[in-house]
């Protein structure tokens, strides 16, 4: 690049190398500022680059001098988002379930271009220290965007709805059948996105995990289920299909139905070992905060799950299941 062909962008690099080099704590003289800008092709005197520092500062970028001995520094101050801000931001990002792998990177590599080269190195810290289960659907992310222009737009909308099996396999529900149903309501409950719809063909509400919709598309048809949702309360519903659990860590041995696989593995992820027992069988065995929540998750499992080990669990469980019974006698 020969110097002086992005003369016309100099203003826009000045900006740029402000941004990404400087801060608070790290400064550039003129004469780094003069050869970073004609390493971007742009030719700059020491005197007009006086002038295009007062023309940002007249724009409103807070830049700040610092006497360096004999050298002037200057620092870009101003940003959109302060450091502890970003820090906030990169963690809701890493945190949440519902954000793949892939997508939360890519997220947090953008928010690291709103900091200083510098700075963003505790951003990139951050992610290195986090881990988590996290979501494995990568539409899921374009999919909430569409559901919300479905519902602003009053349109029904038409998807397939998928579930895990023993070979730890997203697999079509019904058979790979279409589902039509009219969205009213986006949830976030237990780090997870729920669509709140109305299923005209059954006539009623219904809610489905939005990482496990493929293949969703909107409709001309105008939603129905208007009188349904006239009444309808978010707060109570999510309160009486879904709940949270924490206590003591430890290693549970589960004997579970091969249909419990999916339920298994949207709690716990993928990496928790599935070994086949029999034809209709399975032995999972995860680590979990074994409080009476969890404890009462498996009760509402039914038959599919049973708690083998450790002996103590096993101990407790009769123990909560004998005192349900009595509650009930």
């Amino acid at each position: 690049m020969a110097a002086g062909d992005h003369q016309k962008l100099k203003m826009l690099y000045l900006v740029k190398i402000l941004s990404e080099e400087t801060d608070e704590e790290h400064g550039l003289s003129q004469q780094e500022l003069i050869r970073k800008l004609e390493a971007c092709g742009v030719n700059v005197e020491r005197k007009t680059l006086y002038a295009d520092l007062e023309a940002l500062e007249s724009f409103g970028l807070e830049i700040l001098r610092e006497q360096a001995g004999r050298s002037v520094l200057y620092h870009l101050v101003t940003r959109q988002f302060e450091l502890p801000e970003l820090k906030l931001l990169v963690d809701s990002v890493q945190a949440s379930r519902f954000i793949t792998e892939k997508k939360s990177r890519e997220l947090i590599k953008k928010l690291e271009s709103l900091a200083s080269r510098y700075d963003a190195k505790h951003l990139h810290r951050q992610v290195l220290i986090t881990g988590r289960v996290k979501a494995m659907n990568e539409s899921i992310y374009y999919n909430v965007d569409m559901l919300h222009d479905a519902i602003n737009s009053d349109r029904q909308i038409r998807f397939r709805y998928c579930r895990w099996n023993t070979r730890k396999k997203m697999e079509y529900r019904r058979g790979g059948a279409w589902y039509q149903v009219s969205p009213w309501s986006l949830l976030w409950d237990d780090e997870n996105y729920y669509l709140v719809a109305f299923d005209a063909q059954d006539g009623i509400i219904k809610h489905y995990r939005v990482d496990k919709i493929v293949q969703l598309s909107i409709l001309e048809e105008v939603r129905g289920g208007k009188a349904a949702f006239r009444e309808f309360d978010a707060v109570k519903y999510t309160r009486g299909m879904f709940g949270m659990f924490g206590g003591e860590l430890m290693r549970v041995s589960l004997e579970c139905r091969n249909e419990m696989a999916g339920p298994l593995l949207d709690r716990f992820g993928k990496e928790i070992s599935i070994i086949p027992l029999d034809a209709e069988h399975f032995t999972a065995h995860v680590d979990v905060l074994a409080s009476r929540h969890f404890l009462a998750w498996i009760v509402a499992l039914g038959d599919g799950v049973r708690i083998t080990g450790p002996a103590e669990l096993v101990e407790r469980m009769r123990e909560e299941t004998g005192r349900l019974s009595a509650m009930y006698n």
